[in-house]
């Protein structure tokens, strides 16, 4: 029987452990086997994980909103408003010009453009 001292054991087992390493080709090696309906289900469901969920506001939330777009309406001060869409959250920038109430609506002034937003979705 052959004994090997761990320097000459760790050099032989590199060798053969590197020789015999199998090359991964990542994903590409599942492609062929994976069924249109499959394709179509991962990239859904990649969809539906990236979506935020829409948060829940109670009326103490609502009210502190409220009061946050009502003075910096009066003071003009630039705004940053966050909205939520179809499960992502989008942000606006800009001077207050006016809410309607009745039409639920918030008009935004920014550098470039007046934005109207809904405030109902």
């Amino acid at each position: 029987m052959n004994l090997l001292s761990g320097a000459e054991f760790e050099k032989q087992f590199r060798e053969v452990y590197d020789s015999a390493k199998y090359l991964d080709r990542g994903s590409k090696k599942w492609v062929a086997m994976m069924l249109p309906e499959h394709v179509k289900m991962i990239r859904e469901y990649a969809v539906e994980i990236k979506r935020d969920e829409r948060p829940d506001l109670n009326e103490w939330d609502l009210e502190a909103i409220q009061e946050c777009l009502d003075l910096s309406m009066l003071q003009k001060a630039d705004t940053i408003i966050k909205l939520w869409r179809d499960g992502q959250f989008y942000y606006n920038r800009g001077t207050i010009e006016s809410i309607d109430i009745q039409r639920r609506t918030l008009e935004m002034q920014d550098p470039f453009y007046l934005l109207s937003i809904r405030l109902d979705s």
